[in-house]
């Protein structure tokens, strides 16, 4: 199949957070099956692995022709290459991705209507060379001779599954249905939008629904409330939608629709969710980054990572169990609710180890744990990959109290690294951890139901005392977590039935 990916974001070339993550790995996972990839992101800086193909494209918007510019980064896989495409244009050369301590940029309905028509053109029109081809980046558009049986590269083409991703790029389908299938172009191409959090949704005013080159007779797709809602537009009018979990895609049928809970429910029989994966790069078995590495059926290593983690980070090395938590300092994280158990945690024999940045109350509040807390407490403000790395290894359990959650990825991590999560029965958490019931032998960590202090207390109430008293369940509890598929292979094969349930309604 050929597949584009249009996003925002793309890691490791840009990223904020899971959105970024997905849209750097899932296309790759699709490309080591063996398809036609390509990814499209804006150019949001000069990308030193990424050389100029010479491809130019003139786009009409708000009232004027804007040339864009693509950039071609190759990525080998073992089953192919995955081709990331980057759009130049000055409107993405600032210092955020959406906006910045001002707020949001005021032309970002601009700048991503830009980004959604050069997604569509890059299928069309950039030449997809491999990385063997690549010649100089610096240098000349590396049309190799004898590539593709003699024929050259060639572009990714017009029959195509084009997965966007949340508002930024939910405009692509309606440009297909408004300006290129009406041309004769595209007319078999299909699209999926990805559900990667409700909340942000693209609101504008009216009146801007003008410059985005198409006919009044399309506002009823775009209108939400006397506004341009680009999600909106997005799920009425994508083949299929993509939520990032099977519970959240119920979830936003209802209250974390976020005022789009009708219209999902509308679409009920087009909305799946699948799981997230993780890649290679967190794996306690060749993780670079830890004192020593270990697996499912050797352990040993994973005690040395915990008296690593205790000596960097100046705690005693006890043998007491170790809580975590790495996250971003937002309300959505449930944070304040560890801060609210804080007075219970510090009466337990445990350390606890926070990693994270956001919220200047919280970030405050994590500081002030430390102080008053030095034999049993670290609170690092801020965000430090590698330490992330050591935390998942190091630590006995994982706090995860997420108000609502569409996936979440450190859940996962845990899981792989044999560290037991503890969190909030919601989104991609509800199906990622299974409560543990000893009498069956089942269970991965604890899944608390209802969103309160006196739940999540309860949750690690159950949790230390097995920890302590179970030594032998909590060693098969470690084994099983660690012994799960969340690889992104397993995630791509179960995308690649939707892009093919997509184009064959279309063809």
């Amino acid at each position: 199949m050929n597949i584009a990916f249009v996003a925002a974001e793309v890691a490791p070339w840009s990223k904020t957070g899971g959105l970024g993550d997905v849209c750097g790995a899932l296309p790759r996972a699709l490309a080591a099956r063996g398809h036609r990839v390509i990814t499209v992101s804006p150019r949001y800086r000069d990308y030193p692995d990424a050389w100029d193909t010479g491809v130019r494209s003139r786009i009409h918007l708000f009232g004027q022709d804007h040339e864009v510019a693509f950039f071609h980064a190759a990525a080998a896989t073992d089953g192919g290459t995955c081709h990331h495409l980057f759009v130049d244009h000055p409107s993405f050369r600032r210092s955020g991705i959406y906006g910045d301590a001002s707020g949001a940029y005021a032309d970002n309905l601009f700048r991503f209507a830009l980004l959604s028509r050069a997604g569509i053109e890059a299928a069309a029109l950039v030449p997809l060379f491999g990385r063997d081809a690549a010649g100089d980046p610096g240098g000349e558009p590396p049309f190799a001779a004898g590539k593709n049986n003699g024929r050259g590269p060639e572009p990714l083409g017009e029959d195509v599954v084009f997965h966007v991703n949340d508002w930024h790029t939910a405009l692509v389908p309606l440009y297909l249905e408004a300006l290129y299938r009406p041309a004769g172009r595209f007319t078999r191409a299909a699209t999926v939008l990805g559900i990667h959090n409700a909340g942000h949704q693209g609101n504008f005013a009216a009146h801007k629904f003008a410059g985005l080159d198409i006919s009044t007779r399309w506002w009823p797709h775009v209108d939400m409330d006397g506004q341009v809602n680009l999600l909106k537009t997005g799920a009425v009018l994508a083949d299929k939608l993509v939520a990032v979990s099977p519970t959240y895609a119920r979830e936003v049928c209802g209250e974390l629709g976020f005022g789009l809970g009708g219209v999902f429910s509308a679409r009920g029989r087009d909305l799946v969710g699948i799981v997230n994966g993780i890649g290679e790069d967190w794996s306690p078995a060749t993780d670079v980054n830890l004192a020593r590495t270990f697996t499912a059926d050797d352990l040993a290593g994973k005690l040395e990572c915990k008296r690593a983690l205790q000596r960097e980070l100046g705690l005693a090395q006890r043998d007491v169990p170790i809580l975590a938590l790495i996250a971003r300092l937002d309300p959505q994280k449930g944070v304040d609710l560890v801060m609210q158990a804080l007075p219970w945690l510090m009466q337990q024999d445990i350390q606890l180890v926070l990693l994270g940045s956001g919220n200047k109350a919280l970030e405050q509040q994590m500081r002030e744990m430390e102080w008053a807390n030095p034999e049993k407490a670290r609170g690092w403000v801020g965000f430090n990959e590698a330490l992330a790395h050591r935390i998942e290894a190091g630590a006995d359990l994982f706090l995860m109290p997420s108000r609502f959650e569409p996936c979440g990825l450190n859940q996962l991590y845990s899981l792989r690294y044999g560290t037991v999560p503890i969190v909030h029965a919601t989104g991609g958490l509800a199906d990622t951890v299974e409560t543990l019931d000893p009498a069956r032998d089942r269970g991965t960590g604890w899944a608390f139901r209802h969103f309160s202090v006196e739940s999540f207390v309860d949750a690690m109430g159950w949790a230390l005392l097995t920890w302590w008293k179970f030594p032998e369940a909590w060693a098969a509890m470690q084994q099983r977590g660690m012994r799960q598929d969340w690889s992104w292979t397993r995630s791509a094969a179960a995308y690649e039935r939707v892009y093919a349930e997509v184009l064959g309604r279309r063809a």
